[in-house]
């Protein structure tokens, strides 16, 4: 597995992170089975959050690989907090009683990273900042991002924070790259001209954060996923042609479009299907040329100016 440093750190980590939103799902025999296809594939980043089955997913993920010391060492954790139910929660007081939780479910005495998941707009960064500096003296916490933030969010942030920023997971797939479309419609009059995000994208490559897109085959929020979708039709058919050209899946070219950036993402991908995981680490050795990936791109009704 092809590893890239996760932002300005030291930290080496695979291309491909493995989302664990889904794992509790399993019964206990395809929970191991799931991350030890993981393990031997090389992708050994595993992305959670305390929400994610309220906690069980951490729960089944730590039994599920037999977490022990030798285990830990081997792997690298990421979780997030800060979702609570009718609300979100940036305090100082719920992002330390949340590490707690998390380590305790995940049988660990340390995260490689945190982030902080949607944004609270009741946040108080020096709050914040209080935490970050128990968590990372305690050894509770290495590494510290975010999640689905802005670049003014993250300034405001980093104005307080000493740790830096090492990671920003944002939506991001071939069906939703408004980030990248605007960059394409600077001073155009037309929809896709529309910052939404206030660069976010060109943020994080100046700052040198690692973009972790999050659900790399869905369109809309959650509809559903694009490929094989008969609601896109052109699309489909150019990654397919893509897909037998490469002698690999449409899976395989869809997180494969998403490396070819220069960014440097880390996708995160959410599949508990032990065959789609393989099809997606195979996107590793792939590197699309530049036409292939604009014709991906304009396949998904994008028209360049």
């Amino acid at each position: 597995m092809r590893t890239i440093p996760l932002g300005t750190s030291k930290l080496e980590v695979p291309v491909i992170a493995i989302g664990c939103m889904r794992i509790g799902s399993l019964d206990k025999p395809q929970a191991e089975r799931f991350v030890q296809t993981a393990l031997e594939e090389g992708a050994n980043f595993f992305d959670h959050a305390d929400i994610y089955g309220k906690g069980r997913c951490e729960e089944v993920f730590a039994e599920a690989i037999q977490m022990s010391p030798s285990v830990r060492e081997r792997i690298l954790l990421q979780s997030k907090c800060g979702i609570r139910p009718g609300m979100f929660d940036f305090s100082k007081e719920y992002i330390l009683n949340a590490v707690d939780g998390i380590l305790q479910r995940l049988k660990t005495e340390y995260l490689d990273v945190l982030l902080l998941h949607r944004p609270d707009t009741l946040v108080e960064p020096e709050e914040v900042a209080e935490a970050f500096d128990l968590l990372e003296s305690t050894g509770k916490v290495r590494h510290f991002g975010v999640s689905n933030q802005n670049p003014m969010q993250i300034q405001l942030l980093n104005k307080y924070v000493k740790q830096p920023i090492v990671a920003n997971q944002l939506q991001l797939s071939i069906m939703n790259a408004t980030m990248i479309s605007q960059g394409f419609n600077v001073n155009m009059e037309n929809n896709s001209a529309v910052n939404r995000d206030g660069s976010v994208l060109d943020f994080c490559r100046l700052h040198d954060i690692t973009i972790q897109p999050w659900s790399p085959f869905q369109y809309g929020f959650f509809e559903g996923s694009f490929l094989g979708n008969e609601k896109f039709p052109e699309l489909n058919k150019k990654i397919d042609e893509m897909a037998a050209r490469y002698e690999v899946s449409n899976t395989t070219i869809a997180i494969a479009w998403l490396l070819r950036h220069p960014a440097n993402m880390q996708p995160v991908i959410g599949t508990t299907n032990i065959d789609r995981m393989k099809e997606c680490m195979k996107a590793t050795h792939i590197r699309l040329t530049r036409e292939e990936w604009y014709d991906i791109y304009r396949s998904a009704g994008n028209v360049l100016p």
